[in-house]
């Protein structure tokens, strides 16, 4: 991993930090997240995010609490020790419903224990130890299988478009090292076309609004020093009009069996306005993010969030007002506050995530390698885990 790349996580055994990302990216602030009530909290809030890093975050959290409390957890049996296990895994998943990688982690992790139980000798000690040593190993895959979707990814747009320069690409909310162990997914695509040469620009969406785009997508870009270009949202279709992009690449919380992505709100417009121009679109998504067991978008439960978000604003201050004296904006973060921009009594529709269609997805990459649509236009998910 280079040295340069930015880390969302920072585990030892015993101890987890998150980098705050409500702060960025005017602010890089370490917070320790080493129970299960500070995780759950910290996911809830936003300030950890991204379906893999969410996913990881929570089990690294209840494997340092494990580690720090064993002495406690040594005097229950083996079964109190699995069933405590248990529980804490299912209250983490109620944190961030519509994401999948914490559900597939977490019974993942619960077969695990359970198993760990008709062991030889089995005791308290050893399912902790087996639980904090698969919580450790999720934290190292996640970043093998991020750089294998983005070699996947990069090749497979190459080969689609028919280029190996001069590749321009649109990504969506926040797919990077923020979201994930490192390295990123869609971003991680972006990451790898930039290795070879292939990319000549990358543009970002704002994201509203939440603004993870415009916060975390433009800061990792500018600290990989990948060329890139913010947008707001309703800027794509002119974008695609007149800057001929080569594709739109996103990320995904959970892909249903046929297909069918819930990601972050705004990615389904993205994915009518790709098919009218005839642009590639894209989806970036870790096997652990594919359910199987859901099998169209309609199952797929959107999390809707609070009204503030859309009806507030809030920053650091700035001492200085580019648009009437010019240079660089300075920012103030010892001076955070708040904007109310709508009328009061307004209603607010704010879900965190929307369902493109199948049949608006070119490709989904994983990191076994890249799942198309067969003869009969469906993509054959399952193909993705062999």
């Amino acid at each position: 991993m280079a040295s340069s790349t930015l880390l969302a996580i920072k585990y030892t055994r015993g101890s987890l930090e998150i980098l705050d990302q409500l702060l960025l990216p005017h602010q890089s602030i370490y917070i320790p997240v080493n129970d299960v009530p500070t995780a759950w909290q910290a996911i809830k809030s936003m300030q950890v995010r991204g379906a893999p890093a969410i996913a990881i975050v929570a089990v690294l959290a209840l494997a340092v609490e494990l580690n720090n409390s064993s002495s406690s957890t040594a005097s229950d049996s083996p079964k109190s020790a699995v069933k405590l296990i248990h529980e804490k895994l299912d209250y983490l998943v109620t944190s961030r419903p519509t994401a999948v990688n914490l559900a597939d982690a977490a019974g993942k992790l619960k077969a695990l224990t359970q198993d760990t139980l008709s062991a030889q000798d089995v005791t308290s000690n050893l399912i902790v130890t087996t639980f904090i040593e698969a919580a450790e190993q999720m934290l190292l895959k996640d970043v093998e299988d991020n750089k294998a979707i983005g070699h996947h990814g990069a090749t497979w747009i190459s080969n689609a478009v028919g280029k190996t320069s001069d590749i321009r690409v649109l990504t969506h909310c926040n797919t990077g090292s923020l979201a994930t162990a490192s390295y990123g997914t869609a971003l991680g695509i972006i990451r790898s076309l930039h290795s070879t040469s292939s990319l000549s620009h990358a543009y970002c969406t704002e994201t509203r609004p939440y603004n993870q785009g415009s916060r975390l997508t433009a800061y990792e870009l500018v600290h990989e020093k990948i060329p890139a270009t913010l947008i707001t949202d309703n800027m794509a279709a002119v974008l695609l009009q007149q800057h001929n992009i080569s594709a739109i690449v996103v990320g995904a919380d959970r892909v249903a069996a046929n297909g069918d992505t819930a990601n972050k709100i705004g990615t389904y417009q993205l994915a009518i306005l790709a098919k009218f121009f005839g642009v590639k679109f894209v989806v970036a998504a870790p096997t652990t993010s594919v359910d199987l067991n859901t099998k169209s978008g309609e199952g797929i439960k959107i999390e809707q969030r609070p009204g503030w978000e859309v009806l507030v604003v809030s920053g650091p201050t700035v001492t200085n007002n580019p648009a009437k004296e010019g240079g660089e904006v300075v920012v103030n973060v010892e001076d955070v506050r708040s904007v109310k921009q709508a009328a009061n009594g307004i209603g607010v529709f704010n879900p965190s995530f929307d369902v493109t269609p199948a049949a608006l997805i070119d490709a989904i990459v994983t990191e076994n390698g890249v799942v198309e649509k067969n003869a009969d236009g469906v993509f054959p998910m399952e193909e993705a885990f062999k």
